[in-house]
């Protein structure tokens, strides 16, 4: 593996400061920042930035991508398009936020290619910066080397998730754990301007604060436009651990004309193909955003798969039952099939009960429209909010019958 570390210039600056206590943004300027292909299959990408910050560079392979890391930016205003006019060696580009402190840039890379010179020049007169990252074509096996995320424990313990309150020993409080799709980096579905994670954090919030009225309690995963694994989800859920599940999406799928509600929850085998598909977009989040999954490990999620289906499913199917009448009765538009499965990876929680509500797509007029509405999203937030209580009650009733 090859490390393409912070400049040593930088690094003097940014050792001694939390993450936690970094206050200035270096702001990105898209005017004159660009990435252009070059003579002999070479890449450069040029960021100008309103002053020097900390930064560091590596390559993801599986697929092959350039991840930087800013220590940190503030990229508001700033488009894809603003940088990549058209796909060529870097066929995409994200950028945002990624944990506090900390924002990031990840370049889909179209060919094998690594750094061949990083340099963060920095005007001495107005403090401004300009990142410059040339990329040569390398071979497969070349890129397969060089690639891999560092380790380094300051890093690793500045993106660590923060902890999550659990419930006391004994204690029989109702624990909700709402996980607003997306976030930071990773935008989810975009239409028009409208951003997926936005969207789902306004909801959550709305539901978070209606269900805490309704004395149930309530666990994010995400309480602000950060990114957060889709392991890590599942992780938060547990170490609070929850009794209930669910993640809200807005996501955009052109597979038959995708449009209303629909609840999902796990299973092996996708029910349609559309769901199949949908389910694929979910779980690629975390290369999207530039995680490292070389790691993972398929068969211990075959093993949680299992682990799901002996109780905790068909709670989940009830929970997911309960939601769409909920959904239905308060007038919201639902697909023509509401209840739908497949193997999202964030619904792997063995002893949850979990659902993935898509409060419609993006991808559809009509809901876009329903979405951007805030009394359309009270509404729908009022009738989530009267299913998940409903669930509850009979959940507990049901509890007797299921230990016997």
């Amino acid at each position: 593996m090859r490390f393409f570390p912070i400049l040593a210039t930088l690094l003097a600056f940014a050792h001694p400061v939390p993450a936690q206590e970094l206050t200035a943004f270096a702001r990105v300027d898209p005017g004159p920042s660009e990435i252009s292909d070059g003579w002999f299959g070479s890449t450069t990408l040029t960021l100008h930035l309103s002053q020097g910050v900390p930064f560091r560079v590596f390559l993801l392979d599986d697929p092959a991508r350039l991840v930087v890391d800013f220590r940190e930016a503030d990229w508001s205003g700033v488009k894809t398009a603003d940088l990549l006019a058209e796909p060529g060696n870097i066929s995409d580009l994200r950028f945002g936020p990624f944990q506090p402190g900390w924002s990031r840039l990840v370049a889909d890379l179209a060919k094998p290619m690594v750094p061949r010179d990083i340099a963060m020049p920095v005007d001495s007169g107005s403090g401004k910066a300009k990142l410059e990252i040339t990329l040569e074509r390398v071979e497969a096996s070349a890129f397969s080397a060089a690639a891999g995320a560092p380790t380094d424990p300051a890093w690793t313990l500045a993106l660590a998730a923060p902890p999550k309150p659990a419930k006391a020993q004994g204690e029989d409080q109702f624990l909700v754990i709402l996980d607003p799709g997306h976030g930071g980096v990773d935008p989810g579905a975009e239409n028009s301007g409208i951003l997926e994670k936005d969207l789902m954090l306004t909801m959550a919030h709305a539901l978070r604060d209606t269900l805490k009225r309704d004395g149930i309690d309530v666990v994010m995963t995400r309480d602000s436009d950060m990114f957060v694994a889709l392991e890590t989800r599942v992780a938060i859920a547990h170490q609070a651990q929850g009794d209930m599940f669910i993640s809200l999406h807005a996501d955009s799928l052109q597979q038959g004309g995708a449009k209303g509600a629909t609840v999902y929850t796990l299973s092996e085998e996708a029910s349609d193909t559309a769901t199949e598909h949908l389910a694929a977009r979910h779980n690629r989040s975390d290369i999207i955003a530039g995680a490292d999954l070389t790691g993972s490990d398929d068969q211990v999620a075959g093993i949680l798969l299992d682990l799901a289906r002996q109780e905790t499913e068909p709670r989940s199917v009830a929970a997911a039952k309960t939601l769409v009448a909920g959904m239905k009765a308060a007038g919201a538009p639902m697909n023509s099939r509401p209840l739908r499965n497949a193997g999202f990876s964030v619904l792997k929680s063995a002893d949850i009960p979990s659902v993935l509500i898509e409060v419609g797509f993006l991808s559809n007029d009509r809901d876009m429209n329903n979405l951007r509405d805030p009394i359309w999203r009270a509404v729908m937030v009022a009738a989530i909010a009267d299913a998940i209580k409903k669930w509850r009650d009979q959940d507990a009733a049901l509890k007797p019958l299921i230990r016997q």
